[in-house]
């Protein structure tokens, strides 16, 4: 019976910038089995740890009970959060349905907003 392949996990390496957004996992919390321990951050500075020479993140954790700060966050479970997916839903939104139920709410609240301020003129298409 020949043995199934395994293939190494490719970690990605991403350099962050300062007011990037990005998803977390406390990863002690993880392995515990404890809840509430992935997160969305905004990068707020990099450091090199002098003893390890490891590339570490402070962050501050967007929480909706009120942001707080994170030192010394691993890269490696940290993930970029990129503005096209948090946007695919208005960039997507079907412009000539008839029935506006088809949109998501935030790009119905998007098209209203931006007709209110200007006019009927929707922005020209990318």
């Amino acid at each position: 019976m020949a043995q199934p392949q395994i293939q190494p996990v490719v970690r990605p390496q991403t350099r962050y910038l300062k007011g990037d957004l990005v998803l977390f996992r406390d990863v002690e919390r993880f392995w515990l089995g404890l809840p509430g321990h992935t997160f969305v951050g905004r990068v707020e500075r990099s450091w090199t740890n002098t003893h390890s020479h490891k590339l570490l993140y402070d962050l501050t954790e967007l929480n909706v009970n009120g942001n707080r700060a994170r030192a010394g966050i691993d890269p490696d479970y940290m993930r970029p959060l990129p503005a096209a997916d948090a946007m695919r839903d208005i960039d997507t939104a079907p412009l000539h349905e008839p029935d506006t139920g088809a949109m998501t709410p935030a790009a119905v609240a998007w098209l209203r907003q931006h007709l209110a301020q200007h006019s009927s003129v929707l922005p020209a298409r990318r």
